[in-house]
């Protein structure tokens, strides 16, 4: 990449930096090359992240898991900024990685730049897989089986993949946290999984606002007794029609009201400036 980009609105591909400069040949070795690390995903209004501190707290939280090293938030803002003020947007979509190629001993920072996404419209429909991921507490790029089972997923009709722990343990979907609706509360399937950031903020934003979610184990065989499910990650949040064979349509009135109460309460987090 040169040291001028163009503006990132005209690139079908991201604009990528590496430790604060455009990435050059040699640094897009490292996650070619060495992709074990981590990574958070954010969507930018306005130079504007709403839980910027979780995002940011994840990121340091896994690097020193990973690789007993730490990564500052300061420093990481800073990085973002940079790579928005050359990409030329203001709403965009960014991606933060850390990677440790072997025989460094100093975390690799690769910040991504794109056009802004939303969530699309319309109910999804998901379809369970016998799948659930390792160490799932931390978000990790190139993750086959999440990739593979959502292929499939699309291929059978549907829109997304429910991965399922052994006994049909309901988990998270491909790439969203998934609720549902009792007809009371929003239940999060208590089960090991990725803890989203905007679940995390729908946790806070509902307790309180003196609607506080609970956390209880779900099966595949037990989701008929829902009135309704969503699904939710940093682009937004959508109601769930079917999983598998199970019509949520009884509960359609009622999950409009619900995905409509969750978006107030998602839009009333505050968005903090990079």
């Amino acid at each position: 990449m040169t040291n001028h980009p163009p503006s990132a609105s005209a690139l079908p591909l991201p604009y990528v930096e590496m430790d604060g400069h455009p990435a050059t040949e040699d640094d897009l070795r490292v996650p070619a090359l060495f992709g074990f690390g981590h990574f958070t995903a954010m969507q930018v209004r306005d130079r504007r992240v709403r839980g910027l501190g979780l995002h940011l707290d994840r990121l340091t939280a896994a690097n020193q898991e990973l690789f007993q090293l730490p990564l500052d938030g300061e420093p990481v803002r800073e990085l973002i900024r940079r790579a928005l003020d050359r990409s030329g947007l203001r709403d965009a979509s960014v991606r933060v990685h850390g990677f440790l190629p072997p025989g460094e001993s100093r975390t690799r920072v690769m910040v991504t730049v794109r056009e802004p996404a939303t969530m699309a419209a319309g109910a999804r429909s998901l379809m369970s897989v016998p799948y659930a991921r390792a160490v799932p507490h931390i978000k990790r790029p190139g993750e086959f089986g999440q990739t593979y089972y959502g292929m499939l997923a699309a291929r059978a009709g549907f829109d997304e993949a429910l991965l399922t722990a052994p006994g049909g343990v309901v988990t998270e979907g491909s790439f969203t946290n998934i609720g549902f609706w009792d007809g009371t509360s929003v239940v999060w399937p208590d089960a090991p999984a990725l803890v989203g950031t905007t679940m995390a903020l729908l946790e806070r934003g509902l307790a309180a606002a003196g609607e506080p979610s609970v956390r209880r184990a779900v099966t595949l065989d037990e989701v008929s007794a829902y009135r309704g499910a969503f699904i939710c990650n940093s682009q937004g949040i959508a109601p769930v029609r079917r999983i598998d064979a199970v019509e949520f349509a009884s509960g359609e009135e009622d999950m409009e009201g619900v995905v409509g109460r969750l978006e107030v309460v998602y839009q009333d987090a505050p968005a903090e400036l990079l």
